[in-house]
């Protein structure tokens, strides 16, 4: 099987290790793929240290969240390139299926002519601002794309365009399970690793950290993470502004998150929006308790007293109570650790997802082979 894969970004989030999961399953199986994205860059790295064909494909910079009106103009001239750039690739390989991973690169392939390859469309995120939801929707109904989300808070907006979809959660290797003293010698070291953005609360992580020092005198905090995909530093800067005089460590963007979640006693998820939250999956296989605000998917995967700690609203009063809670149930936190490893082992290892992914390509495969072979039959006159 030959797949063409294509990826809005050159940096490393957690939908870009989701295509590497993706890549690594297809060449296990000894299927060919080809990669578009739009210039070198870790991910770059990354696919060619696989032994994977990379080229570019034109997918400007486009500012994060509220898109302004350079954006917009622009935005009709990249897809015309990448149009441009996706048939020259079709015509010259035989590509069973195009894998979309994100909305951005989407209604390109729907423009795309002389398509004979089924399109499937990874969702990992939600699509807030009202026009781009639609374009990705309309995009998804004019490929006939199969649409594959990592939740069923990132699939329900998608419902609304087709029938085609289904829910694969994402897959984390194992972080190393280590059983946890913890708030050992009177300290609890919290910690949020994540992209630095408004989407992902830490801001709200630190006001939460600012109420919490009288009554937690001797926690620390850690903050791991960089701004990405060409996002500016402003909020960042905002970070660090609201960080000084508090216990707060930052650290940047790490390729190694096990050995920072094997320093904490708590991971702190406080994201505004959530598609489903890879990194609290990881903190399930590592046995880190999570505390997280319920957005998007994140209270599918993290069940209150169970599999974590949900706040009753999004706010960093709430987040600094619930933290103060959980700090006084030791007990009730040694029962989530085994519980959250029992999940990871059971429902969320690489393995599981390579798994799902990989039966659902070769699904579609062989039903766009069957497809094209009653095509070509002759018809009766």
């Amino acid at each position: 099987m030959n797949i063409l894969f294509l990826d809005q970004y050159s940096d490393l989030g957690g939908a870009q290790q989701v295509l590497l999961d993706t890549l690594d399953a297809t060449t296990e199986r000894g299927w060919h793929a080809h990669v578009l994205i739009p210039a070198p860059g870790p991910l770059w790295d990354e696919v060619r240290s696989r032994g994977v064909s990379v080229s570019t494909i034109s997918c400007g910079q486009y500012r994060a969240r509220r898109k302004s009106a350079g954006d917009a103009m622009r935005f009709p001239f990249d897809v015309s390139r990448q149009v441009t750039t996706i048939n020259l690739l079709t015509r010259r390989g035989e590509f069973d299926l195009i894998y979309v991973n994100g909305p951005r690169l989407l209604p390109a392939v729907a423009l795309a002519r002389g398509r004979d390859a089924r399109v499937v469309f990874h969702a990992h995120s939600h699509v807030k601002q009202k026009f781009a939801a639609w374009l990705v929707g309309r995009s998804v109904q004019r490929a006939g794309a199969r649409v594959v989300a990592c939740s069923h808070s990132v699939a329900e907006p998608l419902r609304t365009y087709t029938n085609e979809l289904c829910v694969i959660p994402n897959g984390v290797r194992d972080m190393g399970f280590h059983h946890r003293d913890f708030g050992r010698d009177g300290k609890w070291r919290i910690g949020l690793i994540g992209r630095i953005a408004p989407e992902k609360g830490q801001t709200e992580f630190l006001r939460a950290a600012a109420r919490l020092q009288a009554d937690l005198p001797g926690a620390e905090f850690l903050i791991c993470g960089a701004p990405l995909f060409g996002a500016s530093d402003r909020y960042s800067n905002e970070a660090h502004t609201i960080a000084r005089g508090l216990p707060v460590r930052f650290l940047e963007w790490q390729a190694d998150v096990s050995r920072v979640l094997h320093t904490l006693d708590l991971l702190v998820v406080p994201s505004i929006q959530e598609g489903m939250g890879r990194v609290a999956l990881e903190a399930f296989s590592a046995g880190v308790p999570v505390i997280a605000f319920p957005t998007g998917g994140i209270p599918e995967i993290v069940k209150n007293g169970e599999t974590g700690f949900l706040t009753p609203e999004v706010s960093p009063e709430a987040l600094a109570e619930l933290i103060l809670e959980v700090t006084s149930k030791r007990e009730l936190l040694q029962q989530v650790v085994f519980n959250v490893r029992r999940v990871w082992q059971c429902s969320y290892t690489t393995a599981s997802y390579k798994e799902r992914i990989t039966r659902l390509l070769e699904s579609l495969a062989s039903a766009n082979s069957s497809e094209g072979e009653k095509e070509a039959l002759p018809q009766p006159q």
